[in-house]
């Protein structure tokens, strides 16, 4: 990844969210700092922010960042390719019980991003991040919080589980990455679809397929920062601030009204993170 940073683009007519942005994550070039990370996202039309931990320092920083900013609030779990490792080492029920601590705090409004990855993960760490993911599909209905799904070569899989633990009341399927009977199979159990900048890029006619079936009371946006940069800057350091270019892309595949998207976006993520939030910058 280039650390060569784009430039804005043009402002979206109305506001939406970053559903999903690891703010802490450096990218080999610095991290920007939060309160700029907020101003270039708020100046083009992206005010808040959810931020995801995907191990136990990504988590506790999550939730002390979500605690300093009301533009952010913060999801929690292990990452599916945390889980091998740390059942290997015995460790994974002791970082378990301290994720289920950070997800009790009020400025955690999800549990994510759990799920599986069988591209990084080969079949002797599977059993692992089964267990991984059904523990945090429980936590999520326990505690009423939004389930956040990383899901890499697993559709099937990820599904069963869900079908066998049941799905919460709200879950999210971030940066989707199916096609459009997998988006159906997961909309028919009440999931939220969210698309990154994945959506814009050339090879990726199955995810726009998905888009295209997608209700609009069903659709989320996502940087997934400082990753999965949107076209015309792939293999430059993503942020919030370029969710636009997602977007514009997304109205363009759907044939959507941009700022009618933008509206309904921004309603289907307060109604998938359980509320709206926001109002100060430090």
């Amino acid at each position: 990844m280039r650390t060569a940073r784009p430039e804005a683009p043009e402002a979206l007519p109305h506001p939406v969210v970053d559903n999903h942005c690891h703010l802490d994550t450096d990218p080999g070039g610095g991290v920007l700092p939060v309160e700029e990370a907020l101003a270039r996202a708020a100046a083009v039309g992206v005010p808040r922010i959810v931020q995801i931990g995907c191990d136990l320092s990504g988590a506790r920083w999550a939730v002390a960042t979500a605690a300093a900013y009301d533009d952010i609030v913060a999801g929690v779990a292990l990452h599916p390719n945390e889980a091998p490792g740390l059942a290997e080492r015995g460790e994974l029920d002791a970082a378990l019980a301290e994720i289920e601590e950070l997800a009790g705090n009020q400025h955690v409004r999800a549990v994510g991003e759990t799920g599986l990855d069988y591209f990084r993960t080969g079949q002797d760490g599977r059993a692992a991040q089964h267990q991984s993911f059904r523990w945090h599909v429980d936590l999520a209905r326990r505690l009423d919080r939004t389930l956040v799904i990383h899901d890499r070569d697993a559709h099937d899989d990820v599904l069963a589980i869900i079908d066998e633990v049941g799905a919460p009341e709200r879950w999210v399927m971030h940066c989707f990455s199916g096609d459009a009977a997998f988006a159906r199979a997961c909309l028919d159990r009440g999931a939220f679809l969210s698309f990154s900048g994945t959506v814009t890029f050339k090879n990726a006619e199955p995810v726009r397929d998905a888009l295209r079936v997608a209700p609009a009371d069903r659709i989320l946006v996502e940087t997934d920062a400082p990753f999965l940069t949107p076209s015309p800057h792939r293999g430059l350091v993503n942020a919030s601030y370029l969710v636009p270019l997602t977007v514009r892309s997304m109205a363009t595949t759907r044939g959507d009204d941009l700022a009618g998207l933008c509206r309904a976006i921004e309603a289907n993520t307060d109604a998938a993170f359980g509320g709206s939030w926001g109002g100060r910058n430090g």
